[in-house]
C-alpha cells in the first residue's frame, strides 16, 4: 500500500438516513463482511459504527449512524445527537433513502440540512431492485431536481446492486491523504460491544414489537481458555437488560424457549467472527425506564460524552 499522500485518498464517509432504509446493511455490504447488526426494527443502530475499507489507493472509513427520527426519549435524543455530529465530521456524506418511497417531511428537513454542508453528498437510492425501472427513474429525477446540490446512486445494499459504482463515486469525492488505519484494521469495535449487538439484534428479530427498542445487551465479561483436549474456547457472559417484568417473562420465554434460541443464534455468529467454539451464558434483568436515564445509558455504553 501506498503511502504517497498525493496519490492515496482516504476520508471518513457518514451514512445518514430515516431508520430503517438500509444503513447498516450498505455499510457491510462495502466492507465485505457483517459488522453492524441489521433487523426491520427502526433505530436498530443505537451508537455511531466505524469501519474500514483499505486497498492499495484508498481508504474508506464508513460511519454508520442511528436513523434521524423524532426523539422520544433521552436514548433517542442521543441517536438524533450522534448522527448530526457524524454527518457534520464526515468528508463524504451518503444519504440513504427508500428507492420505493415518495420524498416525506423527515427527508425533506434533512434535505435542507445536508444542503448547508460544505462536504459532498450523494444520496443512494437503496432497495432499488424492489422497484420497477420506470418508477425508479422517475424517483430519480424527482430526487435530482430537489436536491440538486447531490450526485445520485441506485442501489441494492442487500444483493450487492451497484455497489462498486458507489464506491467508485465515493472514492473520487475523498481528499488526498495518508492511510488512518492499518490495513488489516477493520472497526474500532471492542470485541465485548460486538458480541453484545449480536445477541441485540437475535433479540430484535424473534421479540414481539412492544419489546425490542427497551432492550440493551452488556457483555458482563469475555474471556479465552483451553479445554483439557487443547481446544481453544471463549466463555461469554452477557445480560439482557428491558424495562418490564413482563418484557422479562418474553425475553425467557416458556421454559427458557425464548432465551435459549438467541442465545444459540447469537453463539452461532460469534463462532463465526472469533474461529473458535463459544461458550456463552445469558442472562436477563430489568432497568425500568433506563432509556430516560443518563447514568443507565452511560453504564450501558449508550451514552458517552
Amino acid at each position: 500500500m501506498t503511502d504517497h499522500a498525493d496519490e492515496h485518498r482516504t476520508g471518513f464517509i457518514a451514512l445518514i438516513g430515516t431508520p430503517n432504509v438500509g444503513k447498516s446493511t450498505l455499510m457491510n455490504r462495502m466492507i465485505g463482511q457483517k459488522v453492524a447488526i441489521t433487523s426491520n426494527r427502526p433505530q436498530t443502530t443505537r451508537n455511531r459504527i466505524l469501519t474500514v475499507v483499505t486497498d492499495e489507493n484508498t481508504q474508506m472509513i464508513f460511519l454508520d449512524t442511528p436513523g434521524i427520527h423524532e426523539a422520544k426519549n433521552r436514548l433517542g435524543e442521543k441517536m438524533v445527537s450522534i448522527a448530526r455530529e457524524v454527518r457534520n465530521d464526515a468528508d463524504v456524506v451518503l444519504w440513504l433513502l427508500d428507492a420505493g418511497e415518495d420524498v416525506g417531511d423527515a427527508e425533506q428537513r434533512i434535505g435542507e440540512e445536508l444542503g448547508r454542508l460544505r462536504a459532498p453528498v450523494v444520496i443512494v437510492l437503496n432497495k432499488a431492485d424492489t422497484v420497477p425501472e420506470d418508477r425508479l427513474k422517475r424517483n430519480i429525477n424527482i430526487i435530482k431536481t430537489k436536491f440538486s446540490y447531490a450526485e445520485v446512486c441506485a442501489v441494492s445494499a442487500l444483493k450487492g446492486e451497484n455497489t462498486d459504482e458507489l464506491k467508485r463515486m465515493i472514492t473520487e469525492r475523498l481528499p488526498y491523504g495518508p492511510p488512518l488505519y492499518d490495513e488489516d484494521e477493520l472497526t474500532d469495535m471492542p470485541m465485548r460491544e460486538i458480541a453484545a449487538e449480536m445477541v441485540r439484534e437475535k433479540a430484535l428479530r424473534s421479540l414481539k414489537d412492544e419489546v425490542p427498542h427497551g432492550l440493551a445487551v452488556v457483555t458482563e465479561s469475555m474471556k479465552e481458555r483451553v479445554k483439557k483436549d487443547g481446544t481453544p474456547v471463549m466463555d461469554v457472559h452477557a445480560t439482557i437488560v428491558c424495562e418490564k417484568d413482563t418484557h422479562k417473562g418474553i425475553v425467557i420465554g416458556k421454559g427458557g424457549a425464548m432465551l435459549k434460541k438467541i442465545g444459540a443464534e447469537a453463539r452461532a455468529d460469534m463462532e463465526k467472527m472469533l474461529e473458535m467454539q463459544v461458550n456463552l451464558q445469558l442472562y436477563v434483568k430489568v432497568r425500568k425506564n433506563w432509556r430516560d436515564d443518563p447514568l443507565q445509558l452511560k453504564s450501558l455504553g449508550l451514552w458517552k460524552d
